[in-house]
């Protein structure tokens, strides 16, 4: 180390850590040149990027802000109509409901008018055969009790008036008999 520094010692005089003034005019101003180029044209430009990508950001969650505030509304309405067509399908399950016991009850009702319809129906029918079934009887139950009464008399009643009086006054005496007998 010695021998470097006695050389560079020999050779100039100069001390090797500063710098020849020409080298030092020449730094100085390549750095205000450089100061000049960056301060004037890339800092506007930096800036200006800088700028337009603060623009783009912002625009962009502006847009989503926009676009979410949209969507809750969306979901808002959605939520709405939602509710209204679950009441709309409430309400018309109740009118079912409502339509189908009126139609069971009236369904019933006509049931009960048929039926008794019907049971009217087989009466009257019963009391008809009923008093067909009489009026056969007491016309067998004449002719057997005139021919009877004609052979214990031992006349002819051919008389239908004379026949018709035997009968009827036979059956009062029948019926007054069973009457007694039932009261028993």
């Amino acid at each position: 180390m010695i021998t470097a520094a006695s050389l560079l010692a020999a050779e100039g005089g100069n001390n090797p850590l500063i710098p020849h003034t020409y080298e030092l005019v020449v730094g100085i101003f390549a750095f205000f040149v450089v100061v000049l180029v960056v301060g004037k044209i890339l800092t506007p430009r930096i800036q200006k990027t800088l700028a337009e990508r603060t623009e783009l950001i912002e625009g962009g969650l502006k847009k989503a802000e926009d676009a979410q505030a949209e969507a809750k509304q969306t979901l808002d309405a959605y939520k709405s109509q939602l509710s209204e067509a679950r009441q709309e399908a409430a309400r018309l399950r109740e009118e079912a409901r409502e339509q189908g016991a009126q139609i069971i009850a009236e369904m019933k009702e006509q049931a009960q008018v048929e039926a008794r319809r019907i049971v009217e129906n087989a009466q009257a029918q019963i009391e008809q055969e009923r008093a067909q079934a009489l009026a056969s009887l007491r016309a067998e139950v004449g002719a057997l009790s005139v021919d009877l009464a004609g052979r214990v008399v031992g006349e002819s009643l051919e008389d239908e008036a004379r026949q018709r009086r035997i009968v009827d006054r036979f059956l009062e005496e029948l019926e007054s008999s069973n009457a007694a007998g039932k009261a028993l």
